[in-house]
């Protein structure tokens, strides 16, 4: 591995406004820098960031605790006390008082969808945050009167039935009476679609010879489209629809991406592992274009590592074919690189995960598909991530996994995601494969479903926490946003660390519960190995990347049902500050563009998608 104390990581451009009043309250905050008591003396060459008076939760087991850090080029260059970084002092030095309150490394989500997330976000109602159906419709009727003529009325993902105090989700009746005229979608994890009238009509389901997707079912009665497109079991009838629905103009997405990465600053999260998805066709698919375009401008404020998804069934092993020619693992920079292949390897393969139905079976040839492109993998020497949901799916395939092992074998930094309902077997399996298990907080949005389907008693270790941390694999934490969790990182550690479902489902006892530092400790150091940077990042110690969050309250002091709420008040990455706000917000020197299109619901209500 490169020697990281050697080496500048790429990092946020710095980016400044030139108008007068922020350069005058931006000099008045280095005054102020130079008059709080930290020596202005340096023998060493000066950071460019302290910060003093944190309670600092290192992740270093050799240092555990802090009240000071000090950053230059990108690192840690001090770890400590304010005597400990005094030394790294100098006259542009920025030095912040984080006025006692808790800093942690900045979060990592080691699975997410955040380069499509991005480029939708400024376009979609999101009800993450919503405790009632009422007020879910109250802001789509909203969102109808200011959208235009030939728009949609988005709401995708982030969200449970459970968390609403109706209990239910809306009716295609309840969409319909909202916008009578306006398309209106309503998706649903990938279980369920609710589509309104004018929604069906724009989509052509009313009309005869219209499109048809295998495992989905545009539901009819009499005929006649009722507005709801179910999954039987496959999502791709949701991944189509959502294809077709129109999109926003390229500056628009430009736009809304730097909105999302805004949005996930300010909830404390500074890296991102990318799943790809449906409608990503790898690398010619907008939303990797705008996303290559940002970086190329320095314009990226979180770190994202990225693999590559085939979109089409039985073109699997072509496309892996054409991307492992082209491109290499790794490829890129700490802001932006390629990881590897996934999460989607063969679609023969691939279990949704709908906990409220019978566990699906894959394909009768998923293991001969799955061989021959992981056998290409591994002569290639391309790591893979797998989203493998169910313990009889692991059954087939950890066979082919076996099997290619001792032949072309799998290259280091391969991991499956998901693995809800693995057992001890299976997880050992993986173990002795030296592969690692990625977990995401998927089934805190289906809990109830999964007990009316399953049972308590299969809810209890699903997923087991614990015999998958006493096998010393690499684990990480994700949410699997935008369309199935919320991309709110909280709501991960909440679940980790309390059991409680979006419903308010107490999903676990305590012996399948993590304390609050162990769930923490998976979001930042465990992540880190998901994308190849394990030791580069994700602890606050000397060397590593300088990535950290300061908390509006404190994560280990505040109540069960407080983690959802919690945000950052100044996130750094690479020592640079790419968000902050109230008595820090002089400290954030960047300009972030108003939000457009004029007609985004964000406009309304930015902080729509927190806890």
């Amino acid at each position: 591995m490169t020697d990281v104390a050697k080496t500048t990581p790429a990092r946020p451009a710095r980016r400044f406004s030139l108008d007068r009043r922020r350069f005058l309250t931006a000099s008045a905050a280095l005054g102020a820098t130079a008059a709080s008591g930290v020596a202005a003396q340096t023998t060493e060459t000066p950071a460019e960031l302290i910060v003093v008076n944190a309670r600092i939760t290192t992740m270093d087991p050799d240092r555990p605790e802090a009240t000071a850090l000090a950053a230059r080029d990108g690192l840690f260059v001090a770890v400590g006390s304010e005597q400990d970084v005094a030394r790294f002092r100098g006259a542009f030095t920025t030095v912040i008082d984080a006025q006692g309150r808790r800093l942690i490394p900045g979060l990592n989500d080691s699975h997410t969808h955040s380069i499509r997330g991005g480029v939708n976000y400024t376009y979609e109602v999101r009800w993450d945050d919503v405790d009632s159906l009422e007020e879910g419709l109250h802001r789509l009727r909203e969102q109808v009167a200011r959208t235009p003529e030939g728009q949609f009325v988005r709401v995708v993902g982030g969200f449970s039935e459970h968390q609403f105090k109706e209990k239910r989700l809306p009716t295609v009746a309840e969409l319909n009476a909202i916008a009578p005229n306006t398309p209106v979608l309503v998706h649903h994890l990938y279980k369920l679609t609710l589509i309104n009238d004018a929604a069906t009509r724009y989509f052509g389901y009313d009309q005869p010879g219209h499109p048809t997707y295998p495992g989905g079912v545009i539901e009819k009665e009499d005929g006649v489209p009722t507005g709801r497109l179910l999954a039987a079991p496959s999502g791709l009838l949701m991944y189509r629809t959502l294809v077709e629905a129109p999109k926003l103009s390229i500056q628009d997405q430009i736009n809304s991406s730097i909105q999302y990465m805004d949005e996930l600053n300010a909830l404390g999260l500074t890296s991102v592992s990318d799943a790809g998805g449906g409608g990503m066709e790898f690398p010619d698919a907008d939303a990797y274009a705008v996303t290559h375009w940002l970086h190329e401008r320095g314009l990226m404020t979180v770190r994202t590592g990225y693999h590559t998804f085939p979109q089409i069934k039985g073109q699997e092993f072509d496309d892996y074919d054409r991307w492992t020619q082209a491109w290499r693992p790794q490829q890129g920079d700490d802001m932006l690189k390629l990881v590897g292949g996934g999460e989607n390897l063969s679609w023969a393969s691939y279990d949704y995960e709908i906990f409220g139905e019978p566990v699906p079976d894959i394909d009768p040839d998923a293991e001969e598909i799955q061989h021959r492109i992981m056998t290409l993998l591994g002569e290639r020497e391309w790591p893979f991530r797998q989203h493998i949901t169910y313990g009889q799916t692991a059954d087939r395939l950890l066979n082919v996994y076996e099997d290619v092992a001792r032949g072309a074998g799998l290259t280091p930094g391969w991991f499956i995601d998901h693995v809800e309902t693995f057992t001890a077997a299976h997880l050992e399996r993986i173990a002795r494969l030296g592969g690692g298990s990625n977990l995401q907080n998927r089934l805190q949005f289906q809990a109830e479903d999964f007990v009316a389907q399953h049972g308590e008693d299969a809810l209890r270790q699903t997923p087991n926490f614990r015999a998958i941390l006493d096998l010393g694999v690499p684990v990480g934490l994700g949410t699997d946003a935008t369309r199935v969790a919320s991309y709110n990182p909280w709501f991960a550690l909440q679940w980790l660390s309390t059991g409680l479902s979006r419903g308010g489902m107490r999903m676990y006892g305590d012996d399948n519960l993590l304390d609050r530092e162990e769930a923490l400790r998976l979001m930042t150091v465990g992540s880190a190995w998901f994308t190849g940077d394990a030791g580069r990042k994700g602890a606050i110690t000397t060397g590593q990347m300088a990535d950290f969050a300061i908390l509006d309250r404190d994560y280990f002091a505040v109540t069960d049902a407080e983690i959802a709420k919690i945000t950052s008040v100044l996130t750094s990455v690479g020592g640079t500050v790419v968000h902050a706000k109230d008595p820090f917000a002089v400290h954030d020197l960047r300009h972030v563009p108003p939000i457009s299109p004029d007609w985004s619901p964000l406009h309304h209500d930015a902080e729509m998608g927190r806890g």
